[in-house]
């Protein structure tokens, strides 16, 4: 592994045309969201040359899904290099190099694999910033393909959300489409706080249209993704596509469901899911993860809270099983799907 002393030399504006995935580069151009991902990667890297990406497999390999492929070939092997598989010493890394003032975007390879580093980045890198009372930023944004979907083995399918969004100091952020994937990561490398950028991987071969020239939506602000009159899903993710299935169906019964995707879940936006609650007067909260203390549960008692006069039905909760991941043969059986996301509509409909 390269060893770093202080600040890489600014590459200038000699860079190669970047890897093998878009040749050219248009602003306005049809990608997947590991094309997306890896467009903000470089996008980022070529505009500041204290970007480093770096993680197992990230540099030669590109990647197990190929999503650092290039980056190595355009900017060398001090701003794009492969760890020992070692999740602690990675976080580690990139904590101590973001004190010496460099933005790292460390990849943690799959979302199972971040447990070992649990320690540096609860104990280090979510309270260094307001240890320093402000005047050491930790602008650290850690990239970690995530959640179900795809068939995978044991430690490749969790979710993780919920650990990162109990430990004050971290933003939680989750794209569902190639559009979002590249502007949230975009925003996330350009924020002095530390990022936990979770990636569906079961999103990670959707393809739209994506502008780069053109800033999306910042960190803290969700999404209408399909308005309707009778009850809210609010979900993130690869399950956004999912609630957008399911409201298909739920308009053959007659009903129509609003889905609005969080994107990030903090700082969340609650003002836009407020605003639609109290439209729908019902809500449904959709997440892969157990049901047990998941991220629907903050979200079902802040709305009960907060928006108890506006509801006319409980806010119910589509989510995963309270046991471990299953085996991929049991995965589409585990997971929260249209049905049983419907389940829940019926439910909160049938409500006086």
């Amino acid at each position: 592994m390269t060893q770093i002393i202080d600040r890489p030399a600014a590459q200038g504006d000699s860079h190669e045309p970047w890897g093998p995935i878009l040749r050219p580069v248009p602003a306005t151009t049809e990608l997947t969201m590991v094309q997306a991902i890896n467009r903000a990667l470089h996008d980022a890297m070529a505009a500041d040359d204290h970007v480093l990406v770096f993680g197992e497999d990230v540099a030669t390999l590109g990647g197990v899904f190929r999503v650092t492929e290039g980056l190595t070939e355009t900017f060398g092997a001090d701003r794009c290099f492969d760890t020992p598989l070692a999740e602690s010493a990675i976080v580690g890394l990139a904590i101590g190099m973001a004190i010496r003032g460099f933005t790292p975007v460390p990849e943690i390879q799959f979302d199972g694999f971040s447990y070992p580093a649990f320690d540096q980045i609860v104990s280090h890198l979510a309270k260094y910033r307001m240890r320093t009372h402000g005047d050491v930023n930790l602008g650290v944004t850690i990239r970690i393909p995530s959640f179900g979907g795809i068939g995978a083995v044991e430690h490749h399918s969790e979710s993780t959300e919920s650990y990162w969004l109990h430990t004050a100091g971290l933003k939680v952020v989750v794209p569902a489409t190639p559009s979002d994937a590249y502007w949230l990561l975009r925003h996330s490398i350009s924020c002095p706080d530390p990022v936990i950028y979770l990636e569906p991987k079961r999103r990670y071969w959707a393809r739209e249209t994506v502008d780069t020239a053109t800033p999306g939506l910042p960190l803290g602000r969700s999404a209408v993704r399909r308005t309707g009159t009778d009850v809210t899903v609010l979900t993130y993710g690869g399950l956004v596509a999912t609630a957008l299935s399911a409201a298909d169906l739920a308009a053959e019964r007659g009903w129509s469901l609003e889905v609005v995707d969080l994107r990030t879940l903090n700082p969340l936006d609650f003002d836009t899911i407020a605003d639609s609650v109290r439209r729908t007067g019902r809500a449904v909260v959709m997440h892969e993860g157990p049901r047990t203390l998941g991220f629907g549960s903050e979200l079902a008692a802040r709305i009960s809270e907060e928006l108890f006069y506006d509801l006319e039905a409980p806010v119910l909760r589509a989510t995963g099983f309270d046991t471990p991941y299953p085996p991929a043969r049991l995965e589409k059986l585990w997971l929260p799907g249209v049905d049983r996301l419907l389940d829940c509509v019926e439910r909160a409909m049938a409500q006086p």
